[in-house]
C-alpha cells in the first residue's frame, strides 16, 4: 500500500530528514548516503529551510528510524559510519518530477508553480511551467487507491499573482492561511500580507531574470560574474 499522509501523517522532524535525503541525494552526490551529523547539518541549516529547525542527534535519530519503519528510508551497509539513504519514490510511489514537487514544498513551505520551477534547477529541469503545474494537478487528483492527493492549491493571497501549493505529507494544512486577516485580524494584517506576497513575487522576477542571465552567459561562454565597470570619470 502506498504511502497515505491522511492514514500516518508524517511528523515535522520526519519530514525534515526525509526531505534533507532527497534534497542533498541530488545536489551533493559525493557525500550521499549521509551520515547522521551531515544529515543533522543539512537539516538545520538556515537557507532554503521554511521553517528553520533546530533538531539534536537523538530526534534526528528518531525521525530516521521511524523513516525506516515506514520503508521510507533504509541504511546503507558496507560503511564503518552509518549512512542513510531516502526511498521516497517508491515509498509513496510517484515518479521522480513527482517527488521533487513534494520535497522541495517540504523544505521551503508553499510556493508558486513558477516559484518551484526555479527551485528545481539543482534537482531536476523542467521543460516549463505547465509541465509542473500538470504533476501538481496529478499529486492533488491522486486517488484513495493510489494513498489519496499529497498537496493542495492554497486560495489566492491578496496581492499575489499566482497562488501557491502546499504538501499534505504531514497531514492537513489549514488553507485559510494567506487569506486576508484570516489567522490574525484587521486590517493593517492583511495589508502586510499583501506586502509579503509582493515582495515573493518580486523575488521571483528576480530568481528567474537570474537563472536567464546565467544560461546565457554559458551560452556565450562567459562569466556572469564579472566585475561591474567603474563609473564614468573614475579608474
Amino acid at each position: 500500500m502506498p504511502f497515505d499522509p491522511a492514514t500516518r501523517p508524517l511528523t515535522p522532524h520526519e519530514a525534515r530528514v526525509l526531505a534533507t535525503l532527497m534534497e542533498k541525494a541530488r545536489t551533493v552526490p559525493d557525500s550521499y548516503p549521509m551520515s547522521l551529523n551531515g544529515l543533522l547539518t543539512g537539516c538545520n541549516q538556515k537557507t532554503s529551510r521554511d521553517p528553520v529547525m533546530n533538531l539534536s542527534d537523538a530526534e534526528a535519530q528518531e525521525a530516521l528510524d521511524s523513516l525506516k519503519l515506514l520503508t521510507l528510508a533504509f541504511e546503507s551497509s558496507g560503511n564503518r559510519t552509518t549512512r542513510w539513504e531516502h526511498n521516497f519514490q517508491r515509498g509513496v510511489g510517484v515518479p521522480e518530477q513527482s517527488a521533487v514537487l513534494l520535497g522541495l514544498l517540504i523544505l521551503r513551505g508553499p510556493q508558486t508553480a513558477g516559484e518551484l520551477r526555479i527551485n528545481s534547477e539543482r534537482w531536476y529541469r523542467f521543460a516549463d511551467i505547465s509541465s509542473v503545474e500538470g504533476f501538481l494537478d496529478e499529486l492533488q487528483e491522486r486517488s484513495a487507491e493510489k494513498g489519496g492527493p499529497l498537496v493542495v492549491q492554497l486560495p489566492r493571497a491578496p496581492g499575489a499573482r499566482e497562488q501557491r501549493w502546499a504538501h499534505l505529507m504531514c497531514g492537513p494544512v489549514d488553507t485559510s492561511v494567506g487569506t486576508p486577516a484570516a489567522s490574525h485580524g484587521g486590517g493593517g494584517s492583511g495589508a502586510l500580507v499583501a506586502l509579503q506576497a509582493r515582495v515573493d513575487a518580486l523575488e521571483a522576477d528576480v530568481a528567474s531574470l537570474r537563472a536567464t542571465v546565467q544560461r546565457l552567459c554559458s551560452e556565450l561562454g562567459i562569466s556572469p560574474n564579472t566585475d561591474p565597470m567603474s563609473p564614468p570619470g573614475q579608474e
